[in-house]
């Protein structure tokens, strides 16, 4: 019976099925990015003036932006609390708030400490003592011995996953409820429900949401004022995803850490409760991270560091030993720690040449190739790489705007009916953590506008226009069901392997760590037949993972798995990965239509 929503959800997902796909009441919650001026509370300062040599940071930004598995987005560098790098890249701007996935887990953790600071919660406080109007025969048989404790190290085990944040709109309920795999505190199972419970617990004890909880005891004291976090459908703060932050404002709550909770002479939180998080309380999974676990902080990779640590890229990573703090935002294929972006930061951070004694001169003169790789890097127009041959490389660049320009030109009034009317524009892997699913496009419409070019896809009863440069980024923002995004969109075309005219078309979700993708064929010279791919990245392959994750157990059991002689594993991994990369079709119509 637990499984059966899943299994639901997961059915409809795979039919394509997106009026009845959600079981949770969605309505719009994220507002558009507010243009408040920041408060900043760092000064900034060259690297060399804190002992660290620009070429460290130089040698960091080649391996982030030249690593085929690392996708930044933002990168922010602080140290002796002054910011001594800060970075967008194109088409990511260094201070847009970004969606912070997990990383907010162990703001969660902050709150929880609060509390304990207040006297009004324990750690060893027991679930049921604390929702006692909630709890039943079932709860207090089930989970008699599950304490704070255990939801902030992680050791629950209580079977109530990530799932349930698509399969209704009780969560507690549905977490109470639940069975226990294990003896809490045994081992350790990552589950973002144990975060949405803690922020459950802050609601139960101050009749507050989390968010408005933090709002006189951290926002305001830290200046943080550009900053969103979702709920639940009973008004409850996710806790565990769901915060929307800017890059200098995480950067300020890991230094709220490196000063051991005080914040302009005023203590936010205690010392010891500090102390505490950031001690490990148990060990994780060797492909999950490094040196165990705390109160919702990962250990680092670093001796004595720690991580506020989100998927797909998003960090705060804290260095006590060199009072450094770095700040990411990016969107790797990666859901924990195990990455090739963490790997080159540690492996620039862990040299000398970082603090190596240079001259004034040979200071300046890194700083000022510092400052032009930044700029490089947050420039939003596709340039050419020019190596040994430089004439051969702007003339192939040349060529390729040219011949987007003259395909453009051709697709100018244009209109396709699609065939499939399932997909949305809203990656996929955006659509289950923000609950927003989209009815699916069911028309194409290219056109210019004031000598841009833009697209047109009709959604339900929206209709989305996204402009889109070529071989450069354009921004624009989307309503996605009362929902503002922002994204920036780049067109270019080529051709398949099949010598097939492609037009590509590739979004990026600002304030999120996806990208849709979309490549459109056509297969005939009158541009009649068009095939069109959906992609998104992170792909196919990380979603796959998550989605086996939701899963859980369902294609293994022995009833199951033997369906027909085929393991039903991998007709699920085959049927997911067409349902998350699908390829529909599109027959010309008329505008009027």
């Amino acid at each position: 019976m637990e499984q059966k929503p899943i299994l639901e959800f997961i059915w409809n997902l795979i039919s394509r099925n997106t009026k009845e796909i959600s079981k949770v009441d969605y309505f719009p919650q994220k507002p558009v990015y507010p243009q408040f001026s920041q408060n900043e509370a760092f000064p900034r300062a060259t690297p060399y003036s804190q002992g660290i040599s620009p070429k460290s940071i130089i040698d960091l930004l080649d391996q982030l932006s030249e690593s085929s598995h690392t996708h930044m987005h933002q990168l922010m560098i602080i140290k002796n609390g002054k910011i001594i790098t800060e970075c967008g890249f194109a088409p990511y701007t260094r201070n847009l708030w970004h969606a912070s996935y997990s990383l907010c887990k162990s703001i969660t953790g902050i709150a929880i400490g609060m509390l304990i600071d207040e006297g009004k919660l324990h750690v060893d406080d027991r679930l049921v003592d604390i929702f006692k109007r909630q709890k039943n025969f079932m709860t207090i048989f089930r989970q008699r011995d599950i304490t704070v404790k255990h939801l902030l190290t992680m050791t629950s085990g209580v079977s109530f996953n990530e799932a349930g944040a698509v399969t209704g709109n009780d969560w507690v309920k549905g977490f109470l409820e639940s069975s226990v795999k294990f003896t809490p505190g045994s081992q350790f199972e990552y589950n973002s429900m144990n975060s949405y419970m803690l922020s459950a617990i802050v609601s139960e004890i101050t009749g507050e949401t989390m968010m408005e909880y933090l709002r006189k005891r951290l926002w305001a004291p830290l200046g943080i004022t550009n900053v969103f976090w979702e709920t639940c459908p009973k008004g409850i703060t996710k806790g565990g995803w769901g915060l929307f932050i800017c890059p200098e404002d995480a950067g300020k709550i890991g230094q709220l850490f490196l000063q051991k909770g005080k914040w302009d002479n005023t203590q936010i939180i205690s010392k010891e409760w500090i102390e505490e998080a950031t001690s490990p309380k148990t060990q994780v999974p060797s492909e999950m991270g490094f040196g165990g676990y705390g109160y919702q902080i990962w250990m680092g990779k670093r001796s004595g560091s720690y991580v506020f640590n989100g998927m797909l890229g998003q960090n705060v990573l804290i260095y006590p030993d060199i009072q450094m703090i770095i700040v990411t935002n990016a969107g790797n294929s990666v859901l924990f720690q195990k990455c090739e972006m963490l790997d080159i930061i540690h492996n620039i951070f862990a040299k000398d040449e970082i603090t190596k004694n240079h001259s004034m001169m040979y200071y300046k003169y890194t700083y000022h190739k510092l400052q032009k790789k930044i700029e490089k890097l947050e420039e939003r127009e596709q340039k050419p790489k020019i190596y040994k041959d430089g004439w051969s490389c702007w003339k192939k660049w040349n060529n390729k705007k040219k011949n987007t320009e003259a395909l453009i030109r051709k697709l100018y009034g244009r209109s396709y009916k699609l065939n499939d009317t399932s997909v949305s524009l809203f990656p996929l892997m955006l659509q289950v953590v923000h609950n927003n699913f989209e009815e699916g496009i069911s028309m194409i419409h290219f056109m210019k506008t004031e000598d841009k070019f833009c697209i047109q896809l009709k959604d339900g009863e929206f209709t989305h226009t996204i402009y889109a440069g070529i071989l450069c980024w354009k921004e624009t923002e989307l309503n996605l069901k009362g929902e503002i995004y922002r994204v920036a969109a780049m067109v270019q075309a080529t051709k398949d392997e099949d010598d097939r005219t492609v037009l590509k078309l590739n979004i990026a979700f600002l304030e999120e760590a996806s990208n849709r993708i979309i490549k459109f064929f056509w297969n005939d010279s009158d541009m009649e037949q068009l095939e069109i791919q959906w992609m998104e990245s992170p792909g196919a392959e990380l979603i796959l993972e998550g989605l086996e994750s939701v899963a859980g157990s369902i294609t293994e059991h022995p009833i199951l798995s033997g369906i027909h002689g085929k393991n039903l594993a991998s007709i699920f991994t085959k049927i997911i990965k067409q349902t998350i990369e699908p390829v529909t079709t599109g027959m010309p119509v008329e505008e009027t239509e």
